[in-house]
């Protein structure tokens, strides 16, 4: 929403005026930096993507650690940002207080949902994408192994990696999944030397495959998986060109579009608070094909994701959810 304090004179003229007399917006990354290369990068594609087309300036704060959360959202709010986006389920607590205490600006908060009047919540159905990942890397394990490594233990990482599982075993019902995390602190998103540890343990246990849903301590995931010449999977964000020919997909959240999204629907006025819930039907999930990945993906593969992404998209295929749903219901190997 744009809104007009004492002493600002404006005149809006076409969309390109609206976006000059916004307030500025602001972003707090979660812990991990902006260019951690996934999920925090795929974020600041959003923002790039908007100062990009507009113009507009954005403030940026990067948490080197969660307690920095309150008092960066507070200080946006103060010097009249908006709207402000908070990225990470970490930044809930923070992000509540600081919106009931502001209750004129708009907010943003992506993967948590925050019951405020002036703040929207964008989350993702993860365990769509992680299906499509699953099926691919099944298809293309030759060992039958395929792995999971994740970040903090929390539902959503539990949700993707029971999404992978289902793909998987839809791909064949004999592959085995084996899986770890991190940790149970959102350090665990920021540890690439423990990402590489925890792929080489399955690497040695015979998973050729390794998919990483641990943010950047991904990038350790990956890093492992090539030097073993084994395939990595990325996610979040484009991740297919940091090891060229052996990274097998990404499968990415678009974070990006939820952060275009709130910026772009604040400087037209049309910002509205409330739950977005993002899926591959919605654009909230995909998986990329390009020239980093095209030799790796077979025409069966392509036409076996092409067919769940609609299969998923019009409701034939359910994935499980382990919120929403209970407990995974998917063997595999822990």
């Amino acid at each position: 929403m744009v809104r007009f304090r004492a002493g600002m004179v404006s005149v809006v003229i076409g969309s390109l005026a609206a976006f000059a007399a916004q307030a500025e917006p602001a972003i707090v990354y979660s812990v991990g930096g902006k260019f951690d290369g996934s999920f925090n990068e795929s974020a600041y594609d959003g923002v790039k993507r908007f100062t990009d087309e507009t113009g507009q300036t954005v403030r940026e704060f990067e948490l080197e650690r969660d307690a920095q959360s309150l008092q960066a959202l507070r200080n946006f709010a103060s010097r009249g940002s908006e709207p402000i986006v908070a990225i990470g389920f970490n930044q809930a607590n923070a992000l509540g207080q600081v919106a009931s205490e502001f209750p004129e600006e708009d907010f943003a908060i992506v993967d948590m949902v925050v019951e405020q009047p002036n703040v929207r919540s964008y989350v993702f159905k993860e365990h769509e994408g992680a299906y499509i990942g699953g099926l691919l890397a099944a298809m293309a394990s030759k060992t039958g192994t395929i792995g999971f490594v994740g970040g903090m233990d929390i539902p959503i990482i539990q949700r993707f990696l029971c999404g992978y599982k289902q793909g998987a075993l839809a791909a064949n019902q004999q592959t085995k999944v084996l899986s770890n995390m991190t940790g149970d602190t959102p350090a665990a998103f920021a540890d690439p030397v423990r990402g590489a540890e925890l792929a080489r343990g399955q690497i040695n246990r015979g998973a050729d495959v390794v998919i990483q849903a641990a943010g950047g301590t991904g990038i350790g995931v990956l890093q492992a998986a090539a030097d073993a010449g084994v395939l990595g999977l990325g996610t979040d964000s484009n991740q297919n060109g940091l090891h060229p020919g052996k990274v097998l997909t990404s499968i990415r959240k678009r974070v990006d579009n939820a952060v275009y999204d709130s910026f772009t629907t604040a400087g037209n006025g049309s910002f509205a608070p409330g739950i977005q819930v993002l899926g591959l039907k919605e654009g909230g999930m995909d998986w990329v094909l390009d020239e980093n990945n095209q030799a790796l993906i077979s025409e069966d593969m392509k036409a076996a994701a092409d067919a769940a992404v609609d299969a998923i998209s019009k409701g034939e295929i359910v994935v499980h959810d382990v919120v929403a749903d209970g407990p995974c219901p998917f063997g595999g190997h822990a």
